[in-house]
């Protein structure tokens, strides 16, 4: 059976961005459903359980479109909560070079990633993203996300879906999306996921099927 995964930090420690209240909502009902409806879907339709990388792409090269959302949906969720650290930080070596020469630097990054993830219409992921060494900021509907796309690495990720923010931003989405970048990026595991793009190190992975 696929698992939820724990927070790998505590649930108060993202607040006031995130509150603890969002946190366990998020984590504890959102995220969790999305996993058991999965392995509710597999049970009723495949006999052995794969990594859940191969389930999503497999869903949606099939047209499994229930499958597809909830699969996705519970990996973008372990993904996201990776891309996330109690302790500000900031990128720093061939990363942040890397930036530098993409982007112009963090904060036109940061001005790229908040508009994107503003003009995007309805529920959805906002997402930076490499493709060897060629970096670019993408939005995705609903559960979409860049693992469908050959050669695509996900390097971070936020949540655009209301149930994200609204309990501690109403409908600011512009505030959290700021807020956020200022002080929650985990910047070492988006490093790490950027030397995974270039094929120096293995990328994240959901964590590993449970017998069951």
């Amino acid at each position: 059976m696929y698992r939820l995964p724990d927070l790998p930090y505590g649930y108060s420690t993202l607040a006031p961005t995130i509150s603890e209240t969002t946190l366990r909502t998020h984590h504890d009902k959102h995220h969790a459903r999305y996993v058991q409806v999965t392995n509710e879907l597999v049970a009723e339709t495949r006999d052995t359980h794969i990594p859940l990388e191969d389930l999503v792409v497999d869903a949606d090269r099939n047209g499994a479109r229930k499958l597809f959302n909830n699969s996705a949906q519970a990996w973008n969720h372990a993904f996201f909560w990776e891309c996330m650290h109690p302790e500000r930080s900031a990128p720093s070596g061939p990363l942040a070079q890397k930036l530098t020469d993409a982007f112009g630097g963090l904060s036109q990054l940061k001005e790229r990633f908040t508009a994107e993830g503003m003009s995007h219409f309805g529920s959805g992921w906002v997402w930076l993203v490499a493709k060897g060494e060629h970096l670019s900021v993408i939005s995705t509907h609903d559960a979409g996300l860049p693992i469908t796309t050959p050669g695509f690495t996900p390097l971070l990720v936020c949540d655009l879906w209301e149930h994200a923010y609204y309990l501690d931003h109403k409908n600011d989405r512009a505030g959290f999306l700021s807020a956020w970048w200022n002080l929650l990026i985990n910047w070492d595991f988006v490093a790490s996921q950027y030397a995974a793009s270039l094929g120096q190190r293995t990328g994240w992975r959901y964590p590993s099927v449970e017998a069951g």
